[in-house]
């Protein structure tokens, strides 16, 4: 923020800060759009606030507009992205724009979608309005980071969440894990649960802990179960399946499923996904490939350790929520939450940026996004 301060007109920065606290309540109910807020102002004051709300619905500016309900000629429009310039689902914003008479956008970062990626900001400008780049970059950025993911390379934003002891145990060497962390710390998981296109576990988790991987309360988005399980050998009396007529249930699949196992699945109504490939990694990988070409942008990864390790071998790993409880497992055998061939020199670990860490009880609470290889 102070190399913004350096950089831009603290009025534009105030501005854009809060344009960019607008993006983040649509989080869980937009995707696959993007977050993004707006607001503007006259004589620097603010007249009108607005974010996307809903899927197919207006857009921030759109609704910042509205919202001013007054003479916009001469305003100031500050959007955490580019304008959009096509018909969609919505009317292009531009449009709303340049009928509004707003004579000056701020807009934080460009939009990579390809049916705007920068022609927004060129009609802007050809149609006289005033246009500046860049503040808020580094913040938009961030909110517009799983957006991004899945224009720019078709693959959901996948965010690994584990519970672990003190001494890095998911489990017990019995497989054991109810509970590590605190009611709390698991009232903060059902919260970002809700806010997912999915849920992903392994067939180990699947089999150990039976779990239903559903937010209680439900949230502003109702995400699909998925289970990697090359065998498909899902119990047909596990929670899932017994409630995949309700909720959808995902199974990926390899190519040596038995028939009947398969069309017993079906029969409950869970879905395959027949994911080819020689081994787990490429499996994995098609399966990722697949959850993008469905437009899923967020997908929560709850375990375990084989599953985890597969997409940090992948470098898939994009953001991680750890809890971890003042307490000691110990144990050989015991589930570690990051398992494979992992790195061979500590250089080669992944570093965290915008770490934060707090405490949630007796639990402490760390969330961050992974640096990824370049």
């Amino acid at each position: 923020m102070l190399a913004q301060l350096m950089n831009h007109n603290p009025i534009d920065v105030s501005m854009m800060s809060r344009a960019l606290e607008l993006a983040q309540r649509g989080q869980g109910s937009v995707e696959p759009n993007p977050m993004v807020g707006c607001v503007i102002a006259l004589d620097d004051q603010i007249v009108g606030e607005g974010w996307h709300q809903h899927f197919g619905q207006p857009h921030a500016e759109v609704n910042a507009i509205a919202d001013a309900n007054c003479d916009l000629q001469g305003a100031t429009l500050y959007v955490t992205l580019e304008p959009c310039c096509h018909q969609g689902k919505t009317p292009p914003c531009t449009q709303a724009i340049l009928t509004a008479g707003i004579h000056r956008v701020v807009i934080a970062q460009p939009d990579p979608f390809p049916q705007v990626d920068g022609r927004g900001i060129e009609l802007l400008r050809a149609a006289g309005v005033e246009v500046e780049i860049g503040v808020g970059a580094e913040e938009g950025r961030w909110i517009l980071a799983p957006f991004r993911k899945l224009v720019e390379h078709k693959r959901p934003w996948i965010v690994a969440k584990w519970a672990m002891t003190l001494d890095g145990k998911l489990a017990t060497r019995s497989r054991n894990s109810q509970w590590i962390s605190n009611p709390a710390s698991r009232e903060i998981v059902h919260q970002l649960r809700g806010q997912v296109d999915a849920i992903m576990v392994g067939s180990g988790t699947a089999s150990a802990d039976d779990p239903l991987l559903t937010a209680r309360p439900p949230g502003p988005r109702q995400a699909a179960r998925v289970v990697v399980d090359s065998l498909g050998s899902l119990s047909l009396q596990s929670q899932l399946v017994q409630t995949a007529g309700e909720i959808p249930v995902l199974v990926a699949v390899g190519a040596e499923i038995d028939r009947l196992r398969s069309e017993s699945l079906i029969k409950a109504g869970v879905e395959l996904i027949q994911c080819p490939g020689n081994d787990h990694l490429q499996r994995l990988d098609h399966l990722l490939t697949q959850l993008g070409a469905r437009q899923m942008t967020n997908v929560f990864v709850e375990g375990g350790g084989q599953l985890l390790g597969n997409l940090f071998e992948l470098d898939q790993i994009d953001e991680v929520h750890v809890f971890v409880a003042p307490k000691l497992a110990g144990g050989e055998q015991a589930v570690s939450p990051i398992e494979g061939n992992g790195i061979e020199l500590m250089e080669q670990a992944r570093q965290l940026e915008g770490l934060k860490v707090e405490r949630v009880g007796d639990d402490v609470y760390l969330q961050g996004r992974i640096i990824h290889r370049k």
